[in-house]
């Protein structure tokens, strides 16, 4: 690879030209002992995947990236770092165009799928976790169409390098932020850029489809849908719908 991009302070980047999967790469490593910040980029990947399963299309010419993180918090606070994240890639979105997070952990822009997260960790017996990887694919130089998504794809442009350092730098402030001020200024934040109060979703969880208006996210990350039936607090699905 040409010269390195620029990390934060006391990060490191390990550039790979191809790998199967950075965040099985990255998981290797954090198992070794590897720190915070450690960020395994690659150029393509031939395994990529999504949250559930899903393939992620890694060709070259987007970003793959995935840090490691040892956020020492107990294993109920781990997916937070999934709202940590997806503002770092929101923060870098060019101005003038339209942003919005969709949960539980996407981003889109100009009404288009710009970028993935999964967020894969260790847990401790004690219940504390001792790693996250966070695993974020932002498009950069296209927008690749799957049959399963169900957004169309957006890019951001520009080079994947600047990229890797404008979000790495977002992350970091992002990280610093989580840890100074907790979950709850995460979450205004987030709640900013997220899809209107009250606007009508539905929520596939596994067979189920469930249908309701948005009203937000809880104190814990939780999906709150107010349906017909009464109010619902959704831990994990998969959100349908113009709302985060």
């Amino acid at each position: 690879m040409s010269s390195a991009p620029v990390l934060p302070d006391g990060w490191r980047l390990v550039a790979l030209e191809s790998v199967g999967s950075t965040n099985d790469e990255a998981a290797r490593l954090a198992d070794d002992g590897a720190t915070e910040g450690t960020v395994v980029w690659a150029r393509e990947q031939t395994g990529g995947r999504g949250r559930r399963g899903r393939r992620w299309a890694s060709p070259v010419g987007n970003l793959y990236t995935s840090t490691i993180l040892r956020p020492d918090c107990p294993a109920a606070r781990a997916a937070e770092l999934g709202f940590v994240s997806a503002l770092a890639v929101a923060d870098i979105v060019p101005a003038g165009r339209t942003v919005r997070v969709k949960w539980p952990n996407d981003v889109l822009v100009d009404g288009g799928k710009v970028a993935g997260i999964l967020l894969e960790s260790a847990i401790a017996q004690t219940g504390v976790v001792q790693h996250v990887i966070a695993g974020i694919g932002i498009n950069v130089g296209f927008a690749p169409e799957l049959p399963e998504m169900r957004y169309p794809g957006a890019a951001l442009g520009g080079s994947v390098e600047t990229t890797l350092e404008k979000f790495t730098a977002a992350l970091a402030a992002r990280l610093a932020e989580w840890r100074r001020d907790g979950f709850a200024a995460v979450r205004a934040h987030w709640l900013a850029k997220a899809g209107p109060l009250g606007a009508e979703v539905d929520v596939k969880l596994g067979e189920e489809l469930v249908r309701g208006r948005f009203g937000g996210v809880d104190h814990e990350g939780a999906l709150l849908l107010e349906t017909a039936s009464g109010p619902r607090r959704i831990v994990s699905g998969e959100l349908l719908g113009r709302a985060a």
